[in-house]
């Protein structure tokens, strides 16, 4: 029995922040005087990924379509009926459009980031107001880290599993203490909405629509269980990175990748286009409905006005595809053809990213 995604995907957003902070002692893997020192010694690394973004990275210019991949459009069945919020199957029809072959990489948003000197939410200083009764000098920047247990543990609670953990953010994905020096070709972790929607901006693209996503995944194949099929393992190999063994303290890694996989690892779709299923979830334009795909335009459909998920009332979510390295078939499924995945809008986390899309 697998559980809703939701459980999976939300990077412990900031309303849920004061109850992990409540019980920093258990939840929390550093200390914040230890971070503000691991973020200070980090300097170095810094310099170094500069060095090595200005070596091995061109600043992508506005309009460019280097490394996109053109999707003539199209219609197809979207969704499937294996969800409650994916259905039902409907037709939809896309215009044509460019999307990125590939995921945003840390030297692609390194670019970003050096040309804008943007500052991405996991990083900004955090609201005392929108923390009542939280210490002070525990306000500190951060994300969420997948961190397996050190043995198996019941499913019921994803805190056993995803911890806040100061100092967290694209530059250190899993804490002040890691980097993404050598990391260049990964996917961008990390990164919320807005984070995602700005380096779209600057890049002169946007960000896909869900209809656009999934048109370009099922790349004009018969509807099948996954993307690339019918069989989990097509002639005996993986086709994308996501999680094996006994989820989630033991990952075999039989595809050869504990976390993220560099970009282009595994075979292209007929399309050209690499990890859509896996590596890391990818942010959508469209906010999340759990009731949309009741109503959605046929035509290029944009999404909802309005957000709405019964588990989280209020809560303002975006939608989100693909799974990443941490789906199983143990927990959590939903990259599978036509699943849809969703999350808190200014949340992050380290198998999260995002990828572009340009029209003609």
């Amino acid at each position: 029995m697998y559980k809703k995604i939701y459980n999976l995907i939300v990077a412990i957003s900031f309303t849920s922040l004061t109850p992990i902070y409540s019980q920093e002692s258990k939840t929390v893997a550093i200390s914040t005087t230890d971070c503000l020192a691991m973020c200070k010694a980090n300097t170095s690394k810094k310099a170094l990924l500069l060095q090595s973004i200005n070596a091995t990275s061109k600043e992508n210019p506005t309009g460019s379509t280097n490394e996109m991949v053109w999707v003539a459009g199209g219609e197809f069945n979207m969704g499937t009926s294996d969800y409650p919020d994916a259905k039902p199957v409907h037709k939809v029809t896309v215009k044509g459009y460019w999307i990125d072959e590939h995921e945003v990489t840390n030297a692609q948003f390194a670019a970003f980031v050096k040309a804008t000197n943007y500052v991405t939410i996991a990083e900004r200083p955090l609201d005392p107001k929108d923390y009542p009764g939280v210490p002070l000098e525990n306000l500190v920047p951060g994300s969420a880290v997948f961190v397996p247990p050190a043995g198996k543990v019941s499913l019921e609670n994803m805190q056993q599993w995803w911890q806040y953990v100061p100092g967290a953010s694209w530059q250190h994905p899993t804490g002040p203490e890691s980097s993404i020096v050598g990391l260049e070709n990964n996917p961008v972790v990390q990164v919320s909405y807005p984070d995602a929607k700005a380096y779209a901006e600057w890049a002169g693209k946007r960000l896909p629509t869900e209809a656009e996503w999934e048109f370009a995944a099922r790349a004009t194949r018969p509807a099948t269980k996954y993307y690339w099929g019918s069989e989990l393992k097509p002639n005996g190999k993986w086709a994308a990175n996501i999680f094996q063994g006994t989820f989630p303290n033991n990952n075999t890694a039989e595809d050869g990748f504990v976390g993220a996989a560099p970009v282009k690892s595994f075979p292209k779709n007929p399309f050209g286009i690499y990890d859509l299923e896996g590596n890391v979830w990818e942010w959508c334009n469209d906010l999340y409905r759990d009731d949309y795909y009741k109503s959605s335009a046929k035509d290029n459909p944009q999404g909802p006005s309005t957000s709405n998920d019964p588990e989280e009332p209020g809560v303002e979510k975006h939608v989100q595809k693909g799974g990443s390295y941490l789906c199983s078939d143990q927990y959590c499924i939903r990259y599978v053809a036509g699943s849809r995945g969703k999350g808190e809008t200014t949340s992050a986390c380290n198998h999260l990213g995002f990828r572009c899309v340009k029209d003609k």
